[in-house]
């Protein structure tokens, strides 16, 4: 493997979990990834997913007597799972810094942002006063803050809430680290200025070549500036891709729920987002098998008791997958989801062939697109869909047998 091919962050098989008077809280579980100087991993899913706690445990900020934590956290062949106290001290802020999620808590209410920014330079170079200042003003002046040297003698809650985010990405790049963690970076904020702070991201990123792990809950947020996409749910990676190839061809249910439920341009006005059915599960009681089983409009009786692995898919070692369902069977899913003018096959509790995608010829005006046909040893198909003006927006869950 060459140099430039080499990982600058590499998390191997990460589990967290925290110990509570109600249960065990298994937050993370089996987490792989990597990420190399220059590229954007973004790690999205629902609240709840592992997201956070994944991001916060690489800084050692989720170090606790009732915490336990087991597998490899290399950073630049460093391990820091292991690492004693003093060392964290010494990467964080320097060699890794974060962005934390609301910017007015994070920053200090009684001390200036000079003082604050001040203080995050000197905590890892030895320059006196003068000298740490003239750097935070630089920085300010780099994220785009006016007037820096004014904006650097007030306080906090004397800035807007994109004043504030750029202050905190500016105290994250003051000492050049070679990794940014960014979580929720956009929360809160207008559309407007997310775009800014987006925008700001990757210009940094392009100018410094540093590496980027960005954590949304919104996957739009996160598409024009990630080149690899990790999705998350009750603490596992159930999906993870090129951006452009998890955008374009995603192959999870819950990957397909979150895709859907993002308004899009290319789809009519009045078309009702689809929401995805049930809640996240309890990370105490965890369901067996499959974690997205109890949501899933496709799940078998298998799926109840096997746990799927993150495997790679046909002909695409990039793109790791973990569900039970074949491969065809699931772009062929994705296909009728895609499409809109089909519901998509209703859940069923045994094994099934895998089924076939929507036929390429559209059907006549004011009639209902034919049904797929059946696979070898299936039942026929069901009676053709409903016309578009009936349909419903999201396929019916079929009953139990």
């Amino acid at each position: 493997m060459s140099v430039a091919a080499t990982p600058l962050l590499a998390v191997r098989d990460l589990h967290v979990s925290f110990d509570t008077a109600d249960g065990v809280v298994h937050a993370v579980d089996g987490v792989s990834f990597e990420v190399r100087a220059g590229e954007t991993l973004a790690i999205v899913g629902e609240s709840g997913s592992g997201k956070t706690v994944s991001v916060l445990t690489i800084m050692g900020l989720t170090r606790a007597p009732r915490t336990r934590i087991a597998g490899s956290i290399l950073l630049a062949g460093r391990e820091l799972a292991t690492a004693t106290e003093d060392d964290l001290r010494r990467i964080r802020g320097d060699d890794v810094a974060m962005i934390f999620q609301d910017p007015l808590s994070s920053l200090h209410p009684y001390f200036k942002i000079s003082d604050q920014l001040v203080e995050a330079v000197r905590a890892h170079r030895e320059v006196g006063r003068g000298e740490a200042l003239r750097r935070a003003l630089e920085l300010l002046d780099l994220v785009g803050i006016p007037d820096a040297r004014r904006r650097a003698a007030g306080y906090p809650h004397e800035l807007s809430g994109g004043m504030r985010q750029r202050v905190m990405i500016a105290m994250a790049l003051v000492n050049d680290p070679r990794l940014l963690i960014a979580d929720e970076p956009t929360t809160a904020l207008d559309v407007t200025v997310q775009a800014q702070i987006l925008e700001l991201l990757a210009r940094l990123q392009a100018e410094r070549g540093m590496a980027i792990v960005i954590v949304s809950h919104d996957l739009g947020v996160v598409a024009g500036l990630a080149h690899d996409v990790a999705v998350m749910y009750a603490g596992r990676i159930v999906e993870q891709a090129p951006a452009a190839t998890l955008f374009s061809a995603p192959e999870h249910p819950y990957t397909w729920g979150l895709l859907r439920s993002m308004p899009r341009l290319d789809r009519p006005r009045e078309e009702d987002l689809v929401a995805i059915p049930g809640r996240p599960p309890s990370l105490i009681h965890r369901p067996g098998g499959c974690r997205f089983h109890p949501r899933c409009p496709y799940v078998r009786e298998a799926h109840r008791r096997v746990q799927p692995e993150l495997v790679a898919g046909d002909g695409d070692p990039l793109h790791r997958t973990a569900c039970l369902l074949a491969g065809p069977e699931r772009r062929a899913l994705w296909a009728w989801l895609r499409a809109g003018d089909a519901p998509a096959p209703p859940r069923r509790a045994s094994s099934a062939a895998p089924v076939e995608p929507p036929p390429a010829s559209p059907a006549a005006p004011g009639e209902p697109p034919p049904a797929p046909a059946a696979a070898p040893g299936e039942p026929p198909s069901a009676p053709p869909a409903p016309t578009p003006a009936t349909m419903p927006k999201s396929p019916p869950a079929a009953p139990e047998p």
